[in-house]
């Protein structure tokens, strides 16, 4: 399909990131460190989050300029209410594929909901398998048999199901060949990810960073793997299969082996703040677009403009002078 619009770099807009709250009920340490997001933050209030109209309308239009996947994010996505009628008028107004990342706390109880709407598949974001280390990671005490319940219910409706463990140096590296153990074969695909320097609270050094090479290593020692081609342009994770056929693996490396030279996604906050990067600053205010009367055409003649003038490569340029500027926090613009 040729695109319906690129940037300065020829990349097309092909992937949408709605978040839906911006609020969450773990604490990771890379993403919502308990010390700022406290009884005393300020999370969004209801009236200023975009309704499930709202959210329709900019997907229509979003999809008019070449979207075809729609990924719900937070925040945690199932802490907004309603998330499966959400999800049902997406699917119903829309052609593309919608999907969900979430912290699986709230699957168990929600999955059958979410794949009668429509949900096409579902990414659970799982740090460890060692109890410890999680509930540190979570800081909050949620245990990882729950997650694995949430995973399974997923999987008992047909919903097809990605894992996303965070890989902090130091902190949960070494648990990385019992994931890769745990996973192979189950027909889920474990993905990992370089810890990224996203928002300004979480502390991010690039001492913290596992290279996606070392892990690569470490599991081929014990189940050898060999790469595979991306599915499409613009795919975040480098695929890998076992040998023996017992699935597939794959590693997203923002930071050692930037991808920004096909990335096709743009995001837009709970709020309606439009991104044009993960690692953004500055953004463009949507829902005062729409709440002002503003038409779909109107949308997509805006987001036009501003795509056609993306320039964004930060994790391509990441040095000390990028690190200090301000970003925008990853439970606020979604992953």
């Amino acid at each position: 399909m040729e695109p319906v619009v690129v940037d300065t770099r020829q990349r097309p807009l092909r992937d949408l990131r709605l978040s839906v709250t911006d609020r969450c009920n773990f604490r990771c340490r890379y993403c919502m460190p308990a010390e700022i997001f406290n009884r005393d933050y300020v999370f969004l209030r209801r009236e200023l989050l975009l309704n499930f109209e709202e959210l329709t309308t900019l997907a229509r239009a979003f999809e008019r300029l070449g979207v075809s996947k729609i990924r719900l994010t937070g925040g945690e996505p199932l802490l907004r209410k309603g998330i499966e009628d959400l999800v049902a008028l997406l699917v119903e107004a829309t052609a593309c594929e919608v999907t969900l990342t979430t912290n699986a706390s709230l699957l168990v109880r929600k999955a059958s909901a979410l794949a009668s709407a429509g949900l096409t598949r579902i990414t659970v974001s799982l740090d460890s398998l060692d109890d410890a280390v999680f509930q540190a990671m979570n800081d909050v005490g949620f245990p990882v048999g729950a997650v694995l319940d949430g995973i399974d219910a997923a999987a008992s409706v047909g919903l097809p199901v990605k894992v996303n463990a965070v890989v902090k140096r130091g902190v949960n590296d070494r648990g990385v060949v019992d994931m890769a153990r745990h996973f192979r074969g189950s027909g889920h695909i474990l993905r990992f990810i370089e810890y990224m320097d996203v928002g300004a609270t979480n502390g991010w050094c690039m001492d913290d960073v596992v290279p996606a090479s070392e892990l690569v290593n470490a599991i081929d020692a014990v189940f050898p793997i060999r790469p595979v081609k991306p599915n499409y342009r613009g795919e975040v994770a480098t695929r890998w299969r076992y040998l023996d056929g017992q699935g597939e693996i794959g590693f997203i490396t923002s930071v050692t082996q930037p991808f920004c030279s096909t990335c096709t996604r743009a995001r837009i906050s709970a709020e309606g703040m439009l991104y044009t990067c993960l690692f953004a600053w500055t953004g463009t205010d949507l829902r005062k677009v729409l709440r002002s009367g503003g038409t779909e055409e109107e949308i997509v003649d805006l987001v036009r403009g501003i795509w056609e003038a993306r320039r964004d490569r930060y994790s391509e340029i990441r040095s000390e002078a990028t690190v200090g500027l301000p970003k925008v926090e990853m439970s606020y613009i979604g992953g």
